[in-house]
């Protein structure tokens, strides 16, 4: 369990293990101008930005990619591993593989970040936030991250951001792909999968197992000091994750496509916890696309999804309690093609379940939203138009928009700028939870500008974006008492203010590939003219730098992570020092198709803490084998 502020609850204020619902759905194919489809690639397009297809240099927004070749190349723990380091972006972790993980982007809280796997949006409705620690990286075929407000195109939690998820594709008539690893805390990893495409149809089905004995996860104290996780037991917090999925599509015709996903994940959390230290978690969805077009203007896409939540909460053998999310998706979109511009209408329909032993009063809402967009090209100049309404049962409508603009100074230079407002729906703990939610609670808003410039050059490309956020009415605790909450409760009490500037390039230099990234972010409480506190667990400034090289059959890299000091707590009082790590790592090609790797985490042995009294694993190592055919 994390520090007693209530938005790092995952189901209940006292859990302390959840694991999010993954989704599969389908990428958009790449658009002409006319509406046909184009024969590219999903690794050549971006289509988070716009829930269109376009080409990464023409996206108005600020976007990064990991690809799978950067994940072999990585070796990451975890996706929040994976994650930590990218430009605007900072994690808090409570102890390791597998435990609680945080994501703040921007500056903004960690339930103000859309998370989609293949296009269909994830997360706990009780938390209100998704559990990235439980997607398992051996499914993930890459990943775009887009910083910016984007709830006028997928509604709630968007004021930071989105990151989609994309699971494995098949990349030839027939792809099979193996690893197995092992490593540090009895950490062990074996992954497999088949896929294949053919003149008319593709399938994939890929299985993933990892485990590990880890660390012990916190150094928690009780009675009466009562600190991190608010007890003391000092032994190894173990993980473990299964997940199966299988996916398949056909086209019929010039006109109609079918596509459709299944993906079940089954985990099992050991942690540190007075009330519960172990959950039990399964998870499942379906997915299903079909797309139809009738004339090349106009392009048909409609989706439909189920998930399910599930987590039984445990002390030693003990059951404690169980929380489950039940989600069901639909959405009807139409691409209509007008000369250099592409118009889209679309509507939304989400309805969440809960079903828990906590005694929610109210435990289902539907949500209800139409969106439109308009993207354009006038010569060097290119604009991007959205507007949304959502309608949810919780707390009636909400209407934002956006709009972004970029200019081609040159053929080597883009300025961008944007404007644009998000909201955040509360969370069934925010609303209804015994003796702390409050259902007369508004959603949080948020409004932001932003100025980007970027540059691609022969010699390799760099951007730097600034930005400002204001967000208000949002959701903290509140003291006062009131009928039905005699110590307080769930109030619309805070603003904040949020500066920042990124930067990032890339490129090779006397044979080095380079990639690096910082952040200057300045995430400030703007509650009160008296207030003005650094908003916990973001680091104010952070920086990454990676460099690879290969040397004939054998490649080696190098990457280093430094974090400024951070406060754990909104009244900043507990301050936790900066660190700096280094990982290594090698690897040696025995044929085109296998790869033998070591990669060495941490190497001088930094102790280092994200979130307070939780702690964070020192030197590891990784020895992992890969087996992927050549295109």
């Amino acid at each position: 369990m994390q520090s007693p502020d209530f938005r790092s609850f995952r189901r209940s204020p006292l859990a302390a293990g959840l694991l999010c619902a993954l989704v599969a759905g389908a990428s958009m194919p790449a658009l002409a101008a006319d509406g046909s489809v184009q024969a590219t690639d999903v690794d050549d397009v971006i289509v988070t930005a716009s829930r269109t297809a376009q080409t990464q240099d023409a996206t108005l927004a600020s976007v990064s990619v990991i690809t799978r070749e950067e994940i072999d190349r990585l070796q990451p723990a975890s996706l929040p591993d994976l994650l930590r380091g990218q430009a605007g972006l900072s994690i808090s972790n409570n102890g390791g593989m597998g435990k609680e993980s945080s994501l703040f982007l921007r500056g903004t809280e960690s339930d103000h970040t859309i998370v989609l796997v293949d296009g269909i949006k994830i997360g706990s409705a009780t938390a209100g936030k998704a559990a990235l620690q439980d997607i398992p990286v051996d499914q993930i075929e890459r990943i775009e991250i887009v910083r910016g407000p984007y709830s006028s195109l997928y509604g709630s939690e968007a004021l930071g951001g989105v990151i989609q998820i994309f699971t494995r594709r098949p990349r030839g008539a027939f792809s099979p792909n193996f690893s197995i690893a092992v490593g540090s805390h009895d950490t062990a990893r074996l992954a497999a999968g088949v896929g294949g495409r053919g003149a008319n149809g593709w399938y994939s089905v890929n299985a993933a197992h990892e485990r590990t004995e880890g660390i012990d996860s916190c150094r928690g104290a009780g009675f009466p000091v009562f600190a991190g996780c608010f007890t003391v037991e000092p032994d190894k917090d173990a993980y473990r994750n299964t997940s199966l999925s299988a996916q398949g599509g056909y086209t019929f015709n010039e006109q109609w496509e079918a596509e459709a996903r299944i993906l079940r994940a089954e985990g099992r959390n050991e942690y540190d916890g007075d009330f519960q230290n172990r959950s039990s978690v399964v998870e499942q969805v379906a997915h299903a696309r079909v797309r139809y077009r009738p004339v090349k203007a106009l392009t048909l896409t409609f989706d439909a999804g189920a998930s399910a939540d599930l987590s039984d909460d445990f002390k030693d053998a003990n059951a404690v309690g169980y929380f489950d999310t039940h989600r069901r998706q639909g959405a009807l979109q139409a691409d209509i093609a007008t000369g250099a511009g592409l118009f889209t209408v679309g509507f939304d329909w989400m309805r969440d379940r809960v079903d828990s032993d906590a005694g929610y009063p109210v435990t289902q809402r539907v949500d209800r939203a139409a969106f439109g967009q308009w993207q354009q090209t006038f010569g060097a100049q290119s604009l991007q138009l959205n507007v949304r309404r959502d309608d949810d049962d919780q707390f009636g409508g909400k209407t934002t928009g956006a709009a972004l603009w970029g200019w081609d100074l040159t053929d080597t230079l883009r300025f961008t700028a944007s404007y644009g407002t998000a909201y955040k729906a509360p969370s069934f703990n925010e609303l209804y939870f015994p003796f702390f939610g409050n259902p007369d609670l508004d959603p949080e808003t948020s409004r932001s500008a932003e100025l980007g410039l970027r540059g691609q050059h022969a010699w390799g490309s760099w951007s730097v974006n600034a930005f400002q956020t204001r967000v208000d009415d949002l959701i903290g605790y509140d003291p006062t008492p009131r009928p039905g909450l005699p110590f307080g409760g769930a109030a619309n009490i805070d603003r904040a203010r949020i500066r920042g500037v990124e930067l990032g390039g890339e490129t090779t230099l006397a044979g080095w590939n380079l990639h690096g990234t910082a952040t200057w972010l300045d995430p400030r409480d703007d509650a009160g003219a008296d207030i003005d506190n650094v908003l916990p667990r973001r680091a104010r400034r952070s920086a990454r730098l990676d460099a690879d090289r290969r040397f004939g059959a054998f490649n080696v890299g190098a990457s280093v992570s430094a974090q400024g000091p951070r406060y754990d707590d909104p009244a900043n009082l507990r301050r936790m020092g900066g660190y700096a790590t280094t990982d290594l790592r090698i690897g040696y090609a025995l044929t085109p198709a296998w790869t033998v790797q070591v990669n060495a985490d941490n190497v001088f042995d930094k102790r280092y803490e994200t979130a307070a009294f939780y702690n964070q694993p020192g030197r590891t190592w990784l020895l992992s084998v890969r087996y992927r055919p050549v295109e």
